[in-house]
C-alpha cells in the first residue's frame, strides 16, 4: 500500500489521466442508453474537452479554467444538458483556486457563483413557484462553491507550510552562522591565550637560559636558580597548554581542578616576581580599594600586564626597567604599564599591533574590546613605551 502511494505522489499526472479516462468511460456508458438524444455527437466532444481538463489541470492550472469556461460557455449555447462529465468543471473551479494565479482564483470563484443561475436560466427546472426555483439554484451553487473553498483553503494551508518550512530553513543558516562566530571567537580568544602562554614564559625561560649560561663557570649557585626557574616557569606553561588543549580536544570547559584555573589579579605578584626574577626590574603598586571583579576583567588585567612586560624584556634593551599601576576606581578598573628602555618599533603601536612575528597589542586590544574598556598604547615622550587601559566593571 505504502510504494502504492509512492508512486501516486511521483507521478500525480498519471492518476489525473486515469480520472480523465475514467470520467469519459463513465459518461460514454450514460451515454449509451440516450440513442435518440440528439445532441450526444455535441457531448462527447464537449466531454472530450472536459477530459483534457482533468488530466492536464496541474501542468497549467490557469489555461485549464479557461478551457472550462469555454466549455461551459458552448454547453449553454449548443444546448448541451448538463451531464456527468461536467464533474470536470468542479475539478477546474478547484485546481484554480488551489495552484492557480490569484487572478484565476478571483475568476474561478465568479465561475463558480455563475453556473447554477446560468444552468437553470437555460433549462430551467419544473418548480411550482419562483422561490423553488431559488431554492434549487442555491443548492445547485454549493458543490461549486466547496470545491472553490477547499481549493482556496488548501492553498492558505500550503503557503503557510511553505513559510514555516522557510522559516526554519532561515533559523538554521542562522544557527550555522552563529555557531561558525562562535568557533572563531573560540579560536581566537584560544590563539590569544596561547600567543601570551608561550611569549610571556618562552621569554621567562629564554632570559634565564642565556643567564645561567653566562654565570655556569663563575657562579654555580646563579645557574642553579636560573636553571630552577626555567624549571618551574616551563610547568607552569605546559600545565596552562594542557588547558587549552583540553578545552580544544573536547569543547566544553573540564571538571574544576583538572587543569589549571586561569590566572586573575591575585596572582599579579607571582608574575611581577617571576619577570623580576628574569632580570627586569618592576615598580608594582596598587591604588584603590582591593575588591574582586568580574572574572573576565581579571583575566584581561592579567593578560594585559603580562604582555606589556613580555613586550619591555623584548624591546626595551638590557638596562629597562617598567612599572606597573593597578588603580581601582568605583566603576572600573585602571592599568598603567610603563618602560623607560628604548621603546618597542614604531609599528607595534600603528599597524594594529603587528610587530612582524607576533600580535600583542592586537590581542590586547581584542581583550580589551571584548569587556567593553578601551585601550592606548605607544611610544611615551622621554623615551620608552606606555600601556594604559580602563576595564568597566559592567560590559557593554
Amino acid at each position: 500500500m505504502q510504494r502504492l502511494y509512492d508512486l501516486i505522489r511521483r507521478h500525480p499526472s498519471w492518476v489525473d489521466g486515469c480520472w480523465a479516462v475514467l470520467l469519459v468511460v463513465v459518461t460514454l456508458l450514460t451515454f449509451a442508453g440516450q440513442h435518440g438524444q440528439r445532441s450526444i455527437p455535441l457531448s462527447v466532444i464537449v466531454l472530450i474537452g472536459l477530459g483534457c481538463v482533468v488530466g492536464l489541470r496541474r501542468r497549467s492550472p490557469e489555461r485549464v479554467l479557461l478551457l472550462a469556461i469555454v466549455l461551459g460557455v458552448a454547453q449553454l449555447v449548443l444546448d448541451v444538458q448538463v451531464f456527468v462529465g461536467d464533474f470536470a468543471l468542479l475539478v477546474a473551479v478547484y485546481t484554480a483556486a488551489s495552484q492557480g494565479a490569484r487572478w484565476s482564483s478571483r475568476l474561478a470563484l465568479v465561475g463558480a457563483f455563475l453556473a447554477a443561475p446560468l444552468a437553470e436560466v437555460r433549462w430551467p427546472t419544473r418548480t411550482t413557484g419562483t422561490s423553488e426555483a431559488i431554492f434549487f439554484t442555491g443548492i445547485l451553487m454549493v458543490p461549486f462553491v466547496l470545491a472553490w473553498v477547499m481549493g482556496d483553503s488548501l492553498r492558505t494551508r500550503r503557503a503557510y507550510f511553505a513559510h514555516l518550512e522557510e522559516r526554519a530553513a532561515r533559523l538554521e543558516r542562522e544557527r550555522e552562522a552563529q555557531a561558525k562566530v562562535a568557533v572563531a571567537a573560540e579560536r581566537a580568544r584560544i590563539a590569544r591565550e596561547l600567543h601570551d602562554v608561550v611569549a610571556h614564559n618562552v621569554s621567562v625561560m629564554v632570559v634565564q637560559a642565556d643567564g645561567a649560561a653566562y654565570v655556569l663557570d663563575g657562579s654555580p649557585e646563579q645557574a642553579r636558580t636560573a636553571l630552577e626557574t626555567i624549571s618551574a616557569t616551563g610547568r607552569q606553561a605546559l600545565a596552562e597548554m594542557r588547558r587549552l588543549l583540553g578545552v580544544l580536544r573536547t569543547g566544553e570547559p573540564r571538571e574544576a581542578g583538572e587543569y589549571v584555573p586561569q590566572p586573575d589579579v591575585d596572582q599579579m605578584n607571582e608574575l611581577i616576581e617571576q619577570v623580576r626574577g628574569a632580570g627586569l626590574p618592576v615598580d608594582f603598586r596598587i591604588e584603590g580599594a582591593v575588591r574582586q571583579l568580574p572574572r573576565g576583567v581579571e583575566l584581561t588585567a592579567y593578560r594585559i600586564v603580562q604582555e606589556a612586560l613580555t613586550n619591555t624584556r623584548k624591546h626595551g634593551g638590557p638596562d629597562a626597567g617598567a612599572s606597573v599601576r593597578l588603580v581601582y576606581f568605583d566603576d572600573g578598573l585602571g592599568l598603567l604599564i610603563e618602560d623607560d628602555g628604548r621603546g618597542a618599533p614604531t609599528a607595534l603601536a600603528t599597524d594594529r599591533g603587528a610587530d612582524g612575528a607576533g600580535h600583542g597589542l592586537i590581542g590586547m586590544r581584542e581583550r580589551v574590546g571584548m569587556v567593553g574598556g578601551t585601550l592606548d598604547a605607544g611610544p611615551r615622550p622621554g623615551g620608552g613605551f606606555r600601556i594604559s587601559a580602563l576595564l568597566p566593571l559592567k560590559t557593554t
